[in-house]
């Protein structure tokens, strides 16, 4: 069973109790698997019936491991086939009620029409327009904004690789505290910057004739980038004068 009610106390004993996990302990648990998850995530995702954590009388969330489960099910759904929260919703409540879920079906655009079809192996990493703007639950002419800012950028053929779906995802949710696209350029800026100091690291590797000094320059590329994220993440938090959990 991937989820339990909400609301009110749970039947149980206290030890069962006493495992039930608070929003931080779900958020480190998450990370390793979804490094881009956040609380405003989980929240969001709680208000769009996606999960239903228990509220203690004081209203703070409590979590259980099949609440857990869940999350883990709709962010794998979300990052690997770019569906859309309504899809993985009505999928995780068919598997719930103990009825046949095959693998939901993957947003395409056809004849001008946005249709579902299933979903035959793993996906590549790679979506077409139509599939990010149901991702991102945007429309065309915002996204066209998004472009304008240089948050976003299509590939060559105009297909945009997996991050985008993580980078407009944010973007929207950002737009939720108030925070327009055109207020992250800045962020844009930066994060051209930091990338633009990783490869200076690593482009005479790239280079080498060597095909094993090429691939030792791609795993080097992701080390530094995961240290500039994490550098980035405690300056930023060091500067609001906050601490994440």
């Amino acid at each position: 069973m991937l989820k339990t009610p909400s609301g009110g106390a749970r039947p149980g004993t206290a030890a069962a109790d006493s495992r039930l996990m608070s929003i931080g302990t779900v958020l480190n648990g998450l990370r390793e698997e979804f490094p881009d998850i956040t609380i405003s995530k989980i929240r969001f995702l709680e208000s769009e019936g996606l999960v239903e954590p228990q509220r203690t009388p004081s209203g703070y969330r409590k979590f259980s491991a099949q609440d857990v489960e869940r999350l883990g099910h709709v962010l794998r759904m979300q990052r690997d086939h770019y569906l859309p929260l309504k899809v993985i919703r009505e999928h995780l409540d068919a598997m719930e009620r103990g009825e046949a879920a095959p693998l939901p079906t993957l947003c395409r655009q056809r004849d001008g029409e946005t249709v579902l079809e299933p979903v035959e192996g793993p996906t590549v990493a790679r979506v077409g327009r139509a599939e990010l703007l149901v991702a991102a639950g945007i429309g065309e002419q915002e996204l066209e904004e998004w472009e304008s800012y240089g948050l976003i950028a299509p590939l060559p053929g105009g297909a945009y690789d997996a991050e985008a779906v993580t980078v407009v995802s944010l973007v929207a949710e950002l737009g939720r505290f108030g925070i327009e696209p055109r207020h992250l350029r800045v962020m844009k800026a930066a994060a051209d910057r930091e990338a633009g100091l990783v490869d200076q690291v690593v482009a005479p590797l790239r280079r080498h004739r060597n095909p094993q000094t090429r691939a030792h320059a791609e795993a080097r590329a992701k080390e530094l980038a995961g240290l500039t994220v994490k550098l980035h993440a405690a300056l930023v938090q060091t500067a609001l004068g906050v601490r994440l959990p």
